[in-house]
């Protein structure tokens, strides 16, 4: 007769793969680390947010000079603020003949014109404050009166503020250090 190896009961069955509490605490490690990352997304999403609502207003600012010296006439960008909602709006006419409507246009009184309305509305958007109500871009000059600080910011968060001085030139600055990209102000 022939013999067979025999295998020991207790080498029979070897354990591949992972038990119930490798699982639950590989999870449990997943989850805080999640956990903690979360908030870094929710601030680097806000601060991206902010950069890109200042980049539109500087953006906008330059095009409202460059506006008035192809349209050779006085254009303004006129700045409203309310508690939900904030705009601004780059008109000829009147400082105030043109305010926001609710659909991101812009209604202006007879004689004014409209180039562009932006409209920031909603809970997740930026505020837009001004020191001015409304700035004028004269066109054979150049020039900006009166010079004014716009503040893009959040409620709880970092502001970027945009200068634009009398001739026209914009400087953008951190409300607070600690804002990537920007000097504080």
């Amino acid at each position: 007769m022939g013999t067979h190896p025999t295998r020991s009961a207790a080498g029979a069955h070897q354990a591949s793969g992972l038990t119930l509490i490798e699982m639950t605490i590989t999870l449990t490690v997943t989850a805080v680390l999640l956990g903690m990352a979360v908030p870094s997304f929710e601030q680097a999403r806000k601060r991206r947010q902010l950069d890109g609502v200042a980049a539109q207003l500087e953006t906008d600012l330059q095009l409202a000079r460059s506006l008035a010296v192809a349209q050779n006439d006085v254009l303004r960008m006129s700045f409203h603020a309310a508690d939900q909602a904030s705009c601004y709006v780059i008109h000829t006419g009147k400082p105030g003949a043109c305010t926001c409507a609710a659909e991101g246009n812009a209604d202006c009184q007879p004689g004014s014109r409209a180039f562009r309305a932006v409209r920031l509305q909603g809970p997740g958007q930026p505020k837009l404050l001004s020191n001015a109500k409304s700035i004028a871009f004269e066109p054979t000059s150049g020039t900006v009166t009166p010079t004014a600080t716009m503040r893009v910011r959040f409620d709880d968060g970092p502001a970027i503020h945009l200068v634009i001085n009398v001739m026209g030139r914009i400087r953008a600055c951190a409300a607070a250090p600690g804002l990537p990209g920007h000097v504080t102000c």
